[in-house]
Protein backbone atom coordinates (compact mmCIF):
# COMPACT_ATOMS: atom_id res chain seq x y z
CA UNK A 1 0.00 0.00 0.00
CA UNK A 2 2.91 2.07 0.56
CA UNK A 3 3.40 2.70 -3.51
CA UNK A 4 -0.61 3.43 -3.70
CA UNK A 5 0.07 6.48 -1.18
CA UNK A 6 3.32 7.56 -2.76
CA UNK A 7 1.22 8.10 -5.82
CA UNK A 8 -2.05 9.90 -4.10
CA UNK A 9 0.47 12.10 -2.79
CA UNK A 10 1.72 12.96 -6.00
CA UNK A 11 -1.83 13.56 -7.29
CA UNK A 12 -2.11 16.35 -4.70
CA UNK A 13 0.66 17.69 -5.72
CA UNK A 14 -0.14 17.96 -9.39
CA UNK A 15 -4.00 18.59 -8.22
CA UNK A 16 -2.00 22.16 -6.51
CA UNK A 17 -0.29 22.87 -9.38
CA UNK A 18 -3.19 22.48 -11.56
CA UNK A 19 -5.03 25.30 -9.76
CA UNK A 20 -1.91 27.57 -10.16
CA UNK A 21 -1.59 27.29 -13.68
CA UNK A 22 -5.20 27.47 -13.80
CA UNK A 23 -5.13 30.64 -11.80
CA UNK A 24 -2.63 32.18 -13.99
CA UNK A 25 -3.99 31.66 -16.93
CA UNK A 26 -7.22 33.82 -15.92
CA UNK A 27 -5.01 36.84 -15.14
CA UNK A 28 -3.02 35.94 -18.19
CA UNK A 29 -6.77 36.54 -20.04
CA UNK A 30 -7.86 39.31 -18.16
CA UNK A 31 -4.52 41.04 -18.60
CA UNK A 32 -4.46 39.79 -22.52
CA UNK A 33 -8.00 41.75 -22.59
CA UNK A 34 -6.92 45.26 -21.50
CA UNK A 35 -3.82 44.94 -23.34
CA UNK A 36 -5.44 44.02 -26.46
CA UNK A 37 -8.11 47.42 -25.64
CA UNK A 38 -5.08 49.68 -25.48
CA UNK A 39 -3.16 48.17 -28.79
CA UNK A 40 -6.44 48.50 -30.83
CA UNK A 41 -6.70 52.25 -29.22
CA UNK A 42 -3.48 53.58 -30.12
CA UNK A 43 -2.43 51.32 -33.59
CA UNK A 44 -4.13 53.59 -36.19
CA UNK A 45 -2.02 56.81 -34.62
CA UNK A 46 0.57 54.94 -34.95
CA UNK A 47 0.67 53.98 -38.56
CA UNK A 48 -1.22 56.63 -39.91
CA UNK A 49 1.77 59.02 -37.87
CA UNK A 50 4.30 56.56 -39.40
CA UNK A 51 2.52 56.84 -43.05
CA UNK A 52 3.64 60.73 -42.08
CA UNK A 53 7.01 60.30 -41.11
CA UNK A 54 7.58 58.22 -44.64
CA UNK A 55 5.89 61.07 -46.47
CA UNK A 56 7.98 63.54 -45.13
CA UNK A 57 11.19 61.07 -45.54
CA UNK A 58 10.16 60.70 -49.30
CA UNK A 59 10.48 64.33 -49.82
CA UNK A 60 14.29 63.81 -49.38
CA UNK A 61 14.74 60.98 -51.65
CA UNK A 62 16.66 62.41 -54.51
CA UNK A 63 18.43 65.19 -52.56
CA UNK A 64 19.67 66.31 -49.05
CA UNK A 65 17.81 65.23 -46.14
CA UNK A 66 15.28 67.68 -44.73
CA UNK A 67 16.37 66.77 -41.00
CA UNK A 68 19.27 64.62 -39.57
CA UNK A 69 17.13 62.57 -37.96
CA UNK A 70 16.11 61.46 -41.74
CA UNK A 71 19.98 60.93 -43.15
CA UNK A 72 20.95 57.75 -44.63
CA UNK A 73 24.24 57.16 -43.87
CA UNK A 74 27.19 54.54 -45.40
CA UNK A 75 27.07 51.62 -42.78
CA UNK A 76 30.09 51.97 -41.35
CA UNK A 77 29.28 52.41 -37.78
CA UNK A 78 27.40 50.31 -35.60
CA UNK A 79 23.55 49.17 -35.63
CA UNK A 80 21.76 49.46 -32.40
CA UNK A 81 18.76 47.48 -31.84
CA UNK A 82 16.12 48.19 -29.23
CA UNK A 83 14.98 45.11 -27.49
CA UNK A 84 11.02 44.47 -26.17
CA UNK A 85 11.07 41.42 -24.17
CA UNK A 86 9.32 40.76 -21.18
CA UNK A 87 10.09 40.80 -16.88
CA UNK A 88 8.46 37.25 -15.94
CA UNK A 89 8.63 33.90 -17.57
CA UNK A 90 5.69 30.82 -17.92
CA UNK A 91 5.05 32.40 -21.79
CA UNK A 92 6.28 29.71 -23.96
CA UNK A 93 8.74 30.47 -26.59
CA UNK A 94 8.08 34.11 -26.19
CA UNK A 95 11.01 36.00 -25.39
CA UNK A 96 13.06 33.26 -26.82
CA UNK A 97 11.38 33.98 -30.18
CA UNK A 98 11.81 37.54 -30.28
CA UNK A 99 15.67 37.68 -28.85
CA UNK A 100 17.12 34.91 -31.89
CA UNK A 101 15.03 37.47 -34.30
CA UNK A 102 16.95 40.24 -33.11
CA UNK A 103 20.06 38.17 -32.76
CA UNK A 104 19.54 36.90 -36.49
CA UNK A 105 18.67 40.98 -37.52
CA UNK A 106 22.25 41.93 -35.50
CA UNK A 107 24.12 39.22 -38.12
CA UNK A 108 22.58 40.85 -40.88
CA UNK A 109 23.10 44.18 -40.28
CA UNK A 110 26.67 44.36 -38.13
CA UNK A 111 28.04 41.74 -36.16
CA UNK A 112 29.15 44.72 -33.60
CA UNK A 113 25.67 45.64 -32.88
CA UNK A 114 25.15 47.38 -29.54
CA UNK A 115 21.27 46.38 -27.58
CA UNK A 116 19.05 48.47 -25.45
CA UNK A 117 16.94 46.18 -23.63
CA UNK A 118 13.30 47.15 -22.23
CA UNK A 119 12.58 43.80 -19.85
CA UNK A 120 14.69 41.66 -17.78
CA UNK A 121 14.66 39.16 -20.27
CA UNK A 122 16.14 40.80 -22.77
CA UNK A 123 19.49 40.09 -20.60
CA UNK A 124 19.68 36.89 -23.01
CA UNK A 125 21.29 39.27 -25.80
CA UNK A 126 24.37 39.27 -23.39
CA UNK A 127 24.16 35.99 -21.11
CA UNK A 128 23.56 33.90 -24.64
CA UNK A 129 25.16 35.36 -27.43
CA UNK A 130 27.72 38.24 -25.98
CA UNK A 131 26.53 41.67 -27.30
CA UNK A 132 26.80 44.69 -25.44
CA UNK A 133 23.99 46.05 -24.05
CA UNK A 134 24.44 49.84 -23.37
CA UNK A 135 21.47 50.52 -21.01
CA UNK A 136 18.31 48.76 -19.40
CA UNK A 137 15.04 50.10 -18.66
CA UNK A 138 12.21 48.77 -16.65
CA UNK A 139 8.77 47.81 -18.69
CA UNK A 140 5.01 47.97 -17.19
CA UNK A 141 3.39 44.91 -17.48
CA UNK A 142 0.15 45.73 -16.59
CA UNK A 143 -0.51 49.46 -17.85
CA UNK A 144 2.05 51.16 -19.78
CA UNK A 145 2.27 54.52 -20.53
CA UNK A 146 3.81 56.96 -22.87
CA UNK A 147 6.27 58.17 -20.26
CA UNK A 148 8.10 55.28 -19.98
CA UNK A 149 9.54 55.25 -23.40
CA UNK A 150 10.67 58.74 -23.37
CA UNK A 151 13.77 58.15 -21.91
CA UNK A 152 14.26 55.52 -24.63
CA UNK A 153 13.50 57.75 -27.13
CA UNK A 154 15.81 60.49 -26.20
CA UNK A 155 18.35 58.00 -26.11
CA UNK A 156 18.33 56.54 -29.74
CA UNK A 157 18.00 60.27 -30.90
CA UNK A 158 21.20 61.58 -29.10
CA UNK A 159 23.10 58.51 -29.91
CA UNK A 160 22.19 58.62 -33.03
CA UNK A 161 22.44 62.39 -33.86
CA UNK A 162 26.04 62.20 -31.96
CA UNK A 163 26.63 59.29 -35.21
CA UNK A 164 27.81 56.39 -33.23
CA UNK A 165 25.08 54.50 -34.68
CA UNK A 166 24.11 54.24 -38.51
CA UNK A 167 20.58 52.30 -37.73
CA UNK A 168 18.29 51.96 -35.07
CA UNK A 169 16.14 49.75 -35.35
CA UNK A 170 13.31 48.10 -32.83
CA UNK A 171 12.85 44.15 -32.21
CA UNK A 172 9.25 43.49 -30.79
CA UNK A 173 6.49 41.17 -30.65
CA UNK A 174 3.45 41.84 -33.41
CA UNK A 175 0.46 41.14 -31.73
CA UNK A 176 -2.00 39.32 -34.58
CA UNK A 177 -4.52 37.24 -32.41
CA UNK A 178 -4.40 35.53 -29.13
CA UNK A 179 -3.23 32.35 -30.63
CA UNK A 180 -0.40 34.29 -33.04
CA UNK A 181 2.57 36.40 -32.01
CA UNK A 182 5.21 37.00 -34.70
CA UNK A 183 8.77 38.70 -33.20
CA UNK A 184 9.70 41.26 -35.75
CA UNK A 185 12.46 43.58 -36.07
CA UNK A 186 11.54 47.05 -38.23
CA UNK A 187 14.11 50.01 -38.25
CA UNK A 188 13.01 53.61 -37.19
CA UNK A 189 16.23 55.61 -38.27
CA UNK A 190 16.73 56.69 -40.51
CA UNK A 191 13.08 56.03 -42.38
CA UNK A 192 13.34 54.06 -44.88
CA UNK A 193 10.80 54.45 -47.18
CA UNK A 194 11.44 51.58 -49.50
CA UNK A 195 11.30 49.18 -46.49
CA UNK A 196 8.63 46.10 -46.78
CA UNK A 197 7.95 46.62 -42.86
CA UNK A 198 6.82 49.95 -42.60
CA UNK A 199 3.75 49.13 -40.22
CA UNK A 200 3.14 48.55 -36.67
CA UNK A 201 0.63 45.96 -35.80
CA UNK A 202 -0.48 44.82 -39.76
CA UNK A 203 -3.23 42.03 -39.48
CA UNK A 204 -5.14 40.43 -42.67
CA UNK A 205 -7.07 42.18 -44.57
CA UNK A 206 -10.25 40.74 -43.49
CA UNK A 207 -9.39 41.40 -39.54
CA UNK A 208 -10.85 44.67 -38.13
CA UNK A 209 -7.83 44.45 -35.55
CA UNK A 210 -5.60 47.33 -37.25
CA UNK A 211 -4.09 48.22 -40.13
CA UNK A 212 -4.11 45.63 -43.01
CA UNK A 213 -0.81 45.50 -45.08
CA UNK A 214 -2.40 43.64 -47.62
CA UNK A 215 -4.85 46.65 -48.08
CA UNK A 216 -1.75 48.99 -47.85
CA UNK A 217 -0.33 46.89 -50.90
CA UNK A 218 -2.91 46.93 -52.63
CA UNK A 219 -4.20 50.59 -52.27
CA UNK A 220 -3.36 53.04 -55.13
CA UNK A 221 -0.11 55.13 -53.19
CA UNK A 222 -1.12 58.15 -54.50
CA UNK A 223 -1.94 59.30 -50.69
CA UNK A 224 1.69 59.05 -50.06
CA UNK A 225 2.77 61.62 -52.31
CA UNK A 226 6.51 60.33 -52.97
CA UNK A 227 9.11 63.27 -53.32
CA UNK A 228 6.54 65.72 -53.76
CA UNK A 229 7.41 69.31 -51.59
CA UNK A 230 5.97 70.21 -48.63
CA UNK A 231 4.87 73.83 -46.83
CA UNK A 232 5.83 73.94 -43.08
CA UNK A 233 4.18 76.49 -40.90
CA UNK A 234 6.08 77.94 -39.00
CA UNK A 235 9.55 77.08 -40.19
CA UNK A 236 10.61 73.32 -41.43
CA UNK A 237 12.95 72.58 -39.31
CA UNK A 238 11.02 74.24 -35.96
CA UNK A 239 8.06 71.67 -37.30
CA UNK A 240 10.60 68.51 -37.71
CA UNK A 241 11.97 68.95 -34.80
CA UNK A 242 8.95 68.80 -32.58
CA UNK A 243 7.03 66.06 -35.22
CA UNK A 244 9.92 63.34 -35.77
CA UNK A 245 11.10 62.84 -31.87
CA UNK A 246 7.18 62.58 -30.97
CA UNK A 247 6.84 60.04 -33.97
CA UNK A 248 9.46 57.89 -32.71
CA UNK A 249 7.92 57.58 -29.51
CA UNK A 250 4.76 56.53 -30.70
CA UNK A 251 6.31 53.86 -32.72
CA UNK A 252 8.17 52.62 -29.54
CA UNK A 253 5.03 53.05 -27.35
CA UNK A 254 3.02 51.19 -29.76
CA UNK A 255 5.74 48.60 -30.32
CA UNK A 256 5.60 48.41 -26.04
CA UNK A 257 1.99 47.59 -26.56
CA UNK A 258 2.25 45.24 -28.85
CA UNK A 259 4.60 43.15 -27.22
CA UNK A 260 2.80 43.49 -23.89
CA UNK A 261 -0.51 42.11 -25.54
CA UNK A 262 1.88 39.05 -27.36
CA UNK A 263 3.24 38.00 -24.07
CA UNK A 264 -0.02 37.93 -21.83
CA UNK A 265 -1.17 36.07 -24.57
CA UNK A 266 1.59 33.58 -25.14
CA UNK A 267 1.20 33.48 -21.45
CA UNK A 268 -2.26 32.61 -21.01
CA UNK A 269 -1.70 29.76 -24.15
CA UNK A 270 1.23 28.31 -22.12
CA UNK A 271 -0.94 28.16 -18.56
CA UNK A 272 -3.92 26.62 -20.70
CA UNK A 273 -1.49 23.84 -22.06
CA UNK A 274 0.30 23.13 -18.63
CA UNK A 275 -3.36 22.94 -17.37
CA UNK A 276 -4.17 20.40 -19.89
CA UNK A 277 -1.19 18.70 -19.35
CA UNK A 278 -1.38 18.37 -15.16
CA UNK A 279 -4.84 17.12 -15.94
CA UNK A 280 -3.96 14.33 -18.09
CA UNK A 281 -1.17 13.26 -15.82
CA UNK A 282 -3.74 13.49 -12.66
CA UNK A 283 -5.77 10.94 -15.02
CA UNK A 284 -2.99 8.43 -15.87
CA UNK A 285 -1.66 8.40 -12.14
CA UNK A 286 -5.22 8.30 -10.45
CA UNK A 287 -5.30 4.85 -13.01
CA UNK A 288 -2.20 3.96 -11.61
CA UNK A 289 -3.63 4.56 -8.00
CA UNK A 290 -6.59 2.55 -8.82
CA UNK A 291 -4.62 -0.67 -9.89
CA UNK A 292 -2.26 0.08 -6.95
CA UNK A 293 -4.98 -0.22 -4.42
CA UNK A 294 -6.45 -3.40 -6.48
CA UNK A 295 -3.19 -4.37 -6.17
CA UNK A 296 -2.98 -4.26 -2.29
CA UNK A 297 -6.75 -4.94 -1.96
CA UNK A 298 -6.09 -8.92 -3.92
CA UNK A 299 -2.59 -9.26 -1.91
CA UNK A 300 -4.53 -8.85 1.79
CA UNK A 301 -7.70 -11.13 0.65
CA UNK A 302 -5.58 -14.05 -0.43
CA UNK A 303 -3.17 -13.80 2.47
CA UNK A 304 -6.92 -14.12 4.82
CA UNK A 305 -7.82 -16.13 2.22
CA UNK A 306 -4.84 -18.77 3.19
CA UNK A 307 -4.77 -18.27 6.65
CA UNK A 308 -8.35 -19.24 6.84
CA UNK A 309 -7.22 -22.37 4.84
CA UNK A 310 -4.57 -23.05 7.14
CA UNK A 311 -6.85 -22.93 10.49
CA UNK A 312 -9.35 -25.49 9.09
CA UNK A 313 -6.56 -27.73 8.04
CA UNK A 314 -5.27 -27.84 11.41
Amino acid sequence: MTNAKEIKKRIKSIGNTKKITKAMEMVAAAKMRRSVESVLRTRTYANLGWETIINIASASKSGEPVHPLLEKRKGDAKSLIVLIASNRGLCGGFNSAVVNKAVHSAQKHNENCDFIVIGKRGSAVYKRFGYDIISEFAKNDTDPRLSEVIPVARLIIREFLAKKYDKVLLAYTDFFSPIKQVPRVRQILPVEIDSNDEYLGAVGKSDKLGTSREFIKEKDHKHLVYGSSFKYEPEELEVLNLILPRMIEVQLFQGLLESNASEHSARMAAMNQATGAASDLVDELTLFYNKARQSAITSEIAEISAGAASLRDK
